[in-house]
């Protein structure tokens, strides 16, 4: 792949998030269009601000005004229940939205109003491992990630867990993570597609990027990584074609080679080989398609999966893929998106 331009894209993008903007300063909208079905959440949105505020900072956006930021803080805030402490949105369960708030308050410096209480259950070491012990590997490993991952996200941006804490976590993930796939857990293969086991396992492995620790068996989860992309197995066709829409499965991919790459020598030569690959074909598909009419734009929080990808695509080929401004991956600053 040649030296490419990433400005048009970029300016794309923002277009895109300049039309999600609302009229009060700090509120967005996650969908600028109703579903056939009628059943999406119209108007201010928690992933709306929170996806706007990421997507601002991947893409080294000049800050709001004071007066703006305050606003965009507030709006964050308001969205929380001070009873629980959770932030809720009906497309996700509640462990996700609130780590998804909360990390975008850590991109404003700022952080939740009242105590997230519902989470102080999983505090201990105890607490966290019940947790892991609970979630249905088998069955919905990528959907219960999103509270296996999130709820130690939430937690650790908050600074409430130490050492301790996080060694069980850490711990027991590498005991249990399956040694010959390099990813999800060992005996909870067959009931979803591999690839499901994979979007599931990125939650856990940008926890071990924040908390700094290495991946467990980084070369089997290479090994994984490059027979998916090779054996077309990162999507699920006719509808979902990896690298050809907005979404969160192409930043899981790419994350887990480029971070697993960075540990290990292992079958480096191909990782850049196909990250080069998937580069050229995910960028021709952004600058290609028709923002006012596609589905993925129109949800800001698949949108701000793409520009994850993007950001981690131009780290892991210095050169190749080129910006007036560098753009940022928000999970080297914290962990969850």
């Amino acid at each position: 792949m040649n030296c490419v331009n990433l400005d048009p894209v970029v300016e794309k993008i923002i277009r895109v998030l300049q039309a999600h903007k609302l009229a009060r300063p700090g509120e967005y909208c996650r969908f600028l269009w109703d579903s056939p079905e009628k059943n999406r959440k119209l108007g201010n949105n928690e992933y709306g601000c929170a996806d706007a505020v990421n997507i601002r900072y991947s893409l080294g956006l000049p800050g709001a005004e004071p007066e703006e930021r305050e606003e965009t803080i507030r709006t964050l805030q308001a969205f929380q229940n001070p009873g629980n402490g959770l932030f809720q949105e009906r497309d996700h369960h509640p462990y996700h939205t609130t780590a998804h708030c909360i990390a975008a308050l850590e991109i404003l410096d700022a952080a939740p109003l009242h105590p997230v209480r519902a989470l102080a259950q999983y505090e201990t070491p105890e607490g966290i491992l019940a947790l892991l012990e609970s979630l249905d590997w088998r069955g919905n490993p990528w959907g219960q990630s999103h509270r296996g991952a999130g709820v130690f996200a939430s937690l650790l941006i908050l600074h409430r867990g130490g050492l301790a804490w996080q060694d069980a976590y850490f711990d027991w993930l590498a005991r249990h993570c399956d040694p010959q796939r390099g990813l999800s857990l060992a005996g909870s293969f067959g009931e979803k597609p591999l690839c499901h086991h994979l979007n599931g396992w990125f939650h856990y492995l940008f926890n071990h990027l924040a908390a700094r620790r290495p991946f467990p068996h980084a070369e089997a989860l290479i090994d994984s990584c490059i027979d998916l992309y090779r054996q077309n197995g990162l999507g699920e066709p006719p509808q979902v074609v990896f690298a050809q829409e907005c979404s969160f499965r192409e930043i899981d991919w790419i994350f887990a080679v480029h971070r697993a790459s960075c540990q290990t020598p292992h079958r480096h030569g191909e990782c850049m080989e196909l990250l080069r690959d998937c580069a050229g074909r995910f960028v021709s598909y952004l600058a290609s398609v028709d923002e006012t009419r596609d589905e993925g734009m129109n949800d800001l929080h698949s949108l701000f999966g793409a520009v994850c990808a993007l950001a981690e695509l131009q780290l892991a080929l210095p050169g190749e893929l080129r910006s007036s401004v560098p753009l940022r991956n928000v999970l080297d600053r914290r962990p969850f998106i």
